[in-house]
């Protein structure tokens, strides 16, 4: 059961009624994420379009982007986020098998540039949040950091860094507030790793 009530459509405040407008005509619905920001007035109108932003054309392709979202997803044993960003990566192609891989960190088969930010994310996810200022100021390892400068432009690592931020962000809110799933259940290999 959730920690918050799930909105519908017609209680969320006027601030937020163009956002879950827009929300309905992409998904067809209110998503139980939208339905609990509902409870914070005006917060919906700012998340959506951000968010939107963020997942859609910018520097990163869209696969990386949910390559990345999934590995962080895992590792934070979210499957309300693994199933929204599951998903979305099968709707742009990426293989069940590829998404396996990427649930339990087996990256051989992803390039350089993929097997990069899916160990920046997992740094950034599980190494970061215990390494303290004095013993690492960034939280991940320089080598990490030094090869991302190499590989991705400043565009790039600005979103990418960004991109696993607010998936850290939003796969911790997705499961404390226990929702329950409103899209497809994350595919079986991906599933046991949560």
């Amino acid at each position: 059961m959730s920690l918050v009530p799930i909105l519908t459509s017609d209680q969320f405040s006027s601030a937020d009624q163009p956002a879950v407008a827009q929300g309905v005509k992409a998904y067809g619905d209110v998503l139980n994420t939208w339905g609990a920001i509902g409870n914070s007035p005006g917060l919906l109108a700012t998340y959506l379009p951000f968010l939107g932003r963020l997942n859609g054309p910018g520097a990163l392709d869209g696969r990386l982007k949910d390559l990345v979202a999934v590995r962080v997803a895992v590792l934070n044993h979210c499957r309300y986020t693994a199933s929204h960003r599951c998903t979305s990566a099968m709707a742009k192609g990426v293989e069940v098998d590829e998404l396996a891989a990427v649930a339990t960190g087996a990256l051989a088969g992803f390039t350089e540039q993929e097997q990069l930010a899916l160990r920046l994310a997992e740094e950034m996810t599980v190494a970061l949040p215990a390494v303290p200022a004095d013993k690492g100021l960034t939280g991940v390892s320089a080598s990490v950091r030094d090869d991302a400068q190499r590989v991705f432009d400043a565009a790039q690592l600005t979103e990418l860094v960004m991109c696993i931020s607010m998936w850290n962000a939003l796969s911790r809110f997705h499961r404390v507030m226990a929702f329950e799933l409103d899209m497809p259940a994350p595919p079986a290999p991906v599933d046991a790793q949560l």
